[in-house]
């Protein structure tokens, strides 16, 4: 008897558990046809969410901004290889590699690599804007707790941190881009005619080794350092300038935007010129390889081409790197801005 109304009750028991259940699956579901904006803020509040965001939308922004600015990228690349090793000659523009480009192929070319591009602001600049977020929310709970404001020093510093990191963990990308975009200036018996990023990398890798994929990582690491403190910094530093102006939010997001576009291109063409260069080598016959490292890169083209050389394209660099700072900050904000 006593076990037929200790059954009973069990069941009882259940049964309201499976009706408060019901009751509260219904009233989310009520919830959410009522307010599914609450609901959708409910998700992006979670702790999780709050954490990966900044990681989300800095990746998000850079891709869209890379789909832009791809043919100019391509068209810098080109810039930095032409002349190698000879101080005098003819000197490419812009307009003529342009040209040659298509003349050799089609307007298409002007994409090549898009995929390791693309690839490379999903790891690279996802890493970036995400770091760099996540170290200034940071700094700025610090610098509250101590009564005071963010200052350009702790700026620079988050920059320089997230540019790096990111960097280090981008190199492969980076390096798979630039083999890709190079591929073309070798004799046709030489090139690779990598179809995807995949391949690039996987062909790399068996012929070259795992560690080959970190070619050029000292001189990318310090470029995206560089980089990051004219970008990020100046950014940041710019915005907080122009917020007592009567400029509008939008005006003041993209001046800030192409002041930080010009301090990123001055401090990091130098090492992005030397990154090209210890991207695309490959061993002579002699097995010996042009450049030992950044060092050695920086010494032999300032002797056989001239200290200039590094700054060879800076218009053009300018323009892949503000409007790819602008379209990338801008919508790096935007996202910012709906995900609050």
């Amino acid at each position: 008897m006593s076990t037929s109304n200790s059954i009973k009750q069990a069941a009882e028991a259940a049964r309201g558990k499976t009706t408060e259940a019901m009751e509260a699956t219904k009233a989310f579901a009520d919830s959410a046809k009522a307010d599914p904006i609450a609901v959708k803020n409910d998700f992006l509040h979670t702790p999780f969410m709050r954490a990966a965001l900044p990681f989300i939308n800095g990746g998000a922004a850079g891709m869209v901004a890379t789909t832009v600015i791809q043919p100019i990228d391509m068209i810098k690349v080109r810039l930095q290889l032409a002349g190698e090793g000879v101080k005098t000659g003819p000197k490419p523009s812009p307009l003529s590699v342009t040209r040659e480009i298509i003349a050799a192929g089609k307007v298409m070319d002007l994409y090549t690599g898009l995929s390791a591009g693309l690839l490379r602001q999903a790891v690279y600049t996802t890493a970036r804007l995400g770091f760099f977020d996540t170290f200034m929310k940071k700094l700025t709970v610090r610098a509250k707790e101590k009564g005071t404001q963010i200052g350009f020093a702790e700026r620079a510093a988050a920059g320089l941190s997230a540019g790096g990191l990111a960097a280090m963990i981008g190199n492969p990308a980076d390096l798979a881009l630039i083999r890709m975009q190079s591929d073309g200036l070798k004799p046709l018996a030489e090139r690779k005619n990598y179809t995807s990023v995949i391949h690039a990398l996987q062909s790399i890798a068996k012929s070259e080794g795992v560690g080959a994929l970190w070619a050029g990582a000292a001189p990318t690491v310090v470029r995206a350092m560089a980089l990051n403190f004219g970008q990020l910094a100046f950014f940041s530093e710019a915005k907080q300038r122009l917020k007592d102006t009567n400029m509008s939010s939008r005006a003041q997001t993209l001046s800030a935007s192409a002041i930080a576009g010009f301090f990123a291109s001055f401090f990091s063409l130098p090492f992005d010129f030397v990154k090209t260069r210890l991207q695309k080598q490959s061993r002579r016959a002699d097995r010996t390889l042009p450049y030992k490292g950044m060092g050695d890169c920086f010494r032999k083209v300032a002797a056989d081409e001239g200290i200039l050389r590094f700054y060879r394209g800076f218009s053009t660099y300018y323009v892949r790197i503000a409007p790819h700072a602008m379209v990338t900050l801008i919508v790096a904000d935007y996202l910012g801005f709906i995900t609050k």
